[in-house]
């Protein structure tokens, strides 16, 4: 019987290979960059516009990039469960201080200020 039970937990152990599947419509990490330094831009948004609505913005975002709300949600699920995301993260953060050479400036301003950021430990 302990046997038996031994299979079974062995079998239920090596039949599941992901946590969860890949989405049929997923979007490449250098396009998930983009959209997400444009959402960061858009989200800035809120403290020119305090009184808009900004489910707009993402809309238009999302729209200028082709990309349907519901790949986008899924496609990022994927790559939060696949521990890619802080690498998505990071690009995104690159293509923002390209595309605003004072955001870079800025940045390592506050950096020399500060001091060095530490990263986060899960």
């Amino acid at each position: 019987m302990k046997k038996l039970i031994f299979i079974f937990v062995l079998l239920s152990l090596f039949s599941c290979g992901d946590y969860i599947d890949k989405p049929k419509n997923l979007i490449d990490k250098d396009m998930m960059a983009e959209i997400i330094a444009d959402l960061a831009i858009n989200d800035q948004a809120i403290f020119v516009y305090p009184d808009k609505n900004m489910e707009a913005g993402t809309r238009a975002v999302l729209k200028s990039h082709n990309v349907k709300p519901d790949d986008f949600v899924d496609s990022f699920k994927y790559y939060v469960i696949k521990e890619e995301m802080d690498g998505i993260a990071n690009d995104a953060q690159e293509k923002l201080l390209k595309k605003d050479p004072k955001a870079e400036k800025y940045v390592k301003d506050k950096q020399k200020e500060n001091g060095p950021v530490t990263p986060l430990v899960r």
